[in-house]
């Protein structure tokens, strides 16, 4: 039986990220149901980063990870993680209540957003349907994002510290005994003081293997899609363009359209499968914002976008669990927000105060603790 200081369950972008900061406070492992890192939500992101883009914990967080996507450690990735793309939130007239909210919630919460008028938003996506918009805010800090290149980064970087990662390595069950985690996994046995659940959907599996408290989590099934763009159409400059009620999103993505309905179908833990009716709805969504005709679908595919009860990442220790850590919840934004989520949860597992410049975003521990929903 080998000994960690520290034991991992999951290689997503949370646990890799999770597993780069802790590697210099002990011995590190990563272990991964499936036969490399990242297969699930991770592999399946939209790959935009906006920090006006989800709730409020979520913004100061990808707020806080900023300046590390801008300027990666030496090593890390010889190109760019980010390229600007901006985002565009658009309104029908029926609307504009939800666009006035959203906009008020960004700026409240730290951010900053402009407003565009509909002859602006049109200047910036041509083929928007005459009438269809009526007003817009626009992110220009949004980005596209290389998540290919930061899950690997993270992944060199956390081995190069000494951390191991160990694929096809599924957790089957875990006991605590003399202030240690004793662990089975398909085919090894370890022990270490601290088990850290990162496993994304599977979190609360993971929690009731070890007879833990469950969170409540929800994986929430989310589709996307690739059309060609339109034909004699120059969509390399357009924005990201989300409606304000979130009903649907479509991005330029490799000389392609990247549509989605922005479903949120509750799901069990597995490995998603996009549905026709999905597929069906985001075509009939966009269409009706863009005077486009689409009739050929390129590719589909569906995620599973995990949510604790009340939206927020759940990062912490449990109260009634020694030494089981929650780094789970992160929904949509793990990969816009991982440097600094990692961080905040190395300086957490440490028994630290949250890193200054994530405190300085407006937030705290107690916002993201597994203890608020133990109060409740």
């Amino acid at each position: 039986m080998t000994d960690y200081d520290f034991v991992i369950v999951g290689a997503g972008i949370a646990g890799v990220s999770l597993a780069f900061e802790l590697a210099p406070s002990g011995r590190v492992a990563v272990f991964e149901a499936e036969d490399r890192p990242g297969m699930h939500a991770t592999g399946r992101s939209a790959a935009l980063f906006a920090p006006s883009y989800g709730g409020r914990e979520f913004r100061a967080i990808t707020r806080a990870s900023r300046a590390f996507f801008d300027t990666p450690p030496t090593g890390f990735t010889d190109h760019p993680l980010l390229n600007p793309r901006g985002c565009l939130y658009i309104a029908r007239a029926d609307q504009l209540a939800s666009l006035k909210h959203m906009r008020d919630s960004i700026v409240a919460s730290g951010g900053s957003v402009s407003e565009v008028s509909a002859q602006e938003a049109v200047a910036m996506v041509p083929k928007l349907r005459d009438g269809y918009t009526v007003a817009a805010v626009f992110d220009e800090d949004a980005t596209d994002i290389d998540v290919e290149a930061v899950l690997q980064g993270f992944l060199r970087a956390a081995r190069a510290r000494g951390a191991t990662l160990s694929p096809r390595r599924r957790f089957l069950r875990a006991a605590r005994e003399s202030e240690l985690w004793h662990i089975e996994l398909e085919g090894e046995r370890v022990r270490a003081p601290i088990l850290i659940n990162a496993a994304g959907a599977w979190a609360d599996e993971v929690a009731r293997s070890c007879q833990a408290p469950l969170m409540g989590f929800t994986p929430l099934r989310r589709t996307a899609l690739l059309i060609d763009r339109p034909e004699g159409v120059d969509i390399t400059r357009w924005p990201a363009v989300i409606d304000v009620d979130e009903q649907f999103y479509f991005k330029p993505d490799a000389g392609k359209l990247l549509l989605s309905p922005a479903d949120e179908t509750p799901d069990s833990p597995r490995d998603a499968f996009p549905e026709d009716l999905d597929v069906a709805i985001a075509v009939d969504r966009v269409q009706a914002a863009l005077d486009i005709e689409i009739d050929r679908v390129s590719h589909s595919w569906a995620g599973l976008r995990t949510f604790s009860p009340d939206r927020a990442p759940v990062i912490g220790y449990d109260a009634a669990m020694p030494g089981f850590f929650w780094c789970a919840g992160q929904g949509g934004y793990g990969i816009q927000t991982a440097p600094a989520m990692a961080r905040l949860a190395a300086a957490l597992v440490r028994r630290e105060p949250l890193p200054t410049d994530v405190a300085a975003e407006g937030l705290s521990a107690a916002d993201i603790s597994p203890e608020r929903f133990a109060a409740g």
